[in-house]
């Protein structure tokens, strides 16, 4: 009897990826790695330091932070090998554990945990994958990657408020995005609060009317409606039904309110380096997450695209069990940013990116450790002074021309530096040395006056006297 013959193989099955994720192929990854080497080196260049921590964490720390809506925006997360757990799931319980769609709460929680041993301020960056449930469209994905810079702690909070706005933008910038093509729109949560305070919006419906202000423009004519059934005083509709929103500058009590919050935030922003096409005050701009508790911004390129925001939440430590501690930060996709490089024609090649990830990244170390003597005039010197450093000095040869890329090699006559500044409040050189030391610097520039400054050689305490301010990037260059 013949043998029978082998059994056919079932059709082979294809699958694709989770809608909302993607697969980076070797030249894909390559333009992640780019994004991420742009934000890697803005932040260390500003003196934030790199921190992880787990993919998933408990649901209940997200919904502290965010409240029991953020749930059904999460990836739940079972292990399904406790008894107990699996006991409550199928008693109608939900997840315990949730992928993470944020960090800032792990970022909390970090802090809380080490309070007491950390410095002040605490400056902290994060570039990893987050993960919402939410439906796909272009530049919303259910998986993405995330940058956050973080300014916790410390008594000088209008300077972190300033410098978040300020590494945002200084990463758009080295990106080679046009600085009038960008705008850093500001507002403030206690502006906006205060004046609702005033047409008697009370604190329980404050949170719900907030959203809905956050989303006046989205909603168009259906805002009125909405916010007159939430009842929204309708002073305050007619106010941000108009275009562009409440004018940053008009009579009345919301511009006492709101000049009062932001005029200064705006000044300390402009001498950290952010320039003045690039920065907007913006009462539209409201942020619904009700634990922003002060500044809040949108960073908006091409005159519609959110590319980041953030905001500033003086109570959320305090929630996770550490002390009360001021906090201030920022995210910024990874989705939306490579859209608009490649929108824009700034999104290099294979082998423009391979040369670019192969030469010298942002030094660890702090190049440029920066204070200023004890007179008066000299203070004011030190932001700039820092922004300059950071920002670099781009070639003339290459501004003049036309075809010039952000990736070319030649861009630079002087690099950006990582540069910092001290936050004490001393004026004293010897306790300041001591700050820059203690940081590993391996420069101090002391701003003698308008026009000079001492750089020391840290590691040798060589001392080069009369430096003229024009020309410290310079001579820290030529120093190695």
């Amino acid at each position: 009897m013949a043998p029978e013959p082998p059994s056919k193989p079932g059709k082979a099955r294809q699958f694709q990826a989770p809608k909302g994720t993607r697969d980076f192929y070797p030249a894909d990854l390559l333009r992640r790695r780019y994004v991420e080497r742009l934000w890697r080196d803005t932040s260390v260049r500003h003196g934030f330091e790199e921190i992880d921590g787990p993919t998933f964490e408990s649901a209940e720390l997200y919904a502290v932070k965010s409240g029991q809506g953020i749930l059904s925006e999460m990836f739940g997360v079972y292990s399904g090998k406790d008894e107990a757990e699996v006991a409550a799931i199928r008693q109608g319980a939900g997840p315990p554990l949730g992928l993470r769609p944020e960090f800032t709460p792990t970022l909390a929680r970090m802090y809380a945990a080490r309070a007491a041993q950390l410095p002040r301020p605490t400056k902290w960056f994060w570039m990893q994958n987050c993960y919402r449930a939410e439906r796909p469209q272009r530049g919303r994905l259910r998986e993405f990657g995330q940058w956050n810079c973080d300014v916790i702690g410390g008594e000088d909070t209008l300077a972190g408020d300033a410098e978040t706005i300020s590494v945002a933008m200084m990463c758009l910038a080295e990106a080679g995005l046009p600085e009038h093509t960008c705008v850093a729109k500001v507002s403030d949560r206690r502006a906006i609060g205060g004046y609702l305070r005033e047409r008697g919006v009370g604190e329980e419906a404050m949170g719900p009317v907030l959203q809905l202000l956050d989303a006046a423009e989205k909603l168009g004519p259906a805002f009125a409606e909405r916010a007159g059934e939430a009842g929204v005083p309708p002073d305050v509709i007619a106010l941000f039904s108009r275009p562009g929103g409440p004018p940053a500058t008009a009579e009345g009590g919301f511009a006492r309110h709101f000049d009062a919050a932001v005029a200064p935030l705006v000044d300390r922003a402009l001498r950290g380096g952010v320039p003045a096409a690039g920065l907007q005050a913006s009462p539209r701009i409201v942020r619904g997450l009700a634990y922003y508790t002060g500044m809040v911004f949108e960073i908006i390129a091409e005159g519609e695209r959110a590319v980041a925001g953030g905001g500033r939440y003086d109570n959320l430590i305090e929630l996770f069990g550490g002390p009360p501690t001021p906090a201030v930060g920022f995210g910024m996709g990874d989705v939306v940013l490579s859209l608009l490089l490649e929108d824009q024609r700034l999104m290099p090649d294979e082998r423009q990116i391979m040369e670019c990830l192969s030469r010298t990244p942002a030094s660890y170390r702090p190049q440029a450790f920066v204070i200023a003597n004890e007179k008066d005039e000299s203070h004011s010197h030190v932001d700039p002074l820092v922004a300059s450093l950071r920002r670099g000095q781009q070639n003339a040869a290459w501004l003049d021309r036309d075809a010039r890329k952000p990736w070319d090699p030649d861009r630079y006559a002087v690099h950006p530096m990582h540069a910092r500044r001290s936050y004490k409040s001393t004026r004293n050189i010897g306790k300041l040395l001591q700050d820059a030391s203690a940081q590993r610097a391996r420069f101090a520039v002391i701003v003698e006056s308008a026009e000079l400054a001492t750089i020391k050689n840290l590691d040798t305490r060589e001392e080069h006297k009369e430096v003229p301010l024009a020309d410290v990037g310079h001579r820290l260059a030529a120093m190695g």
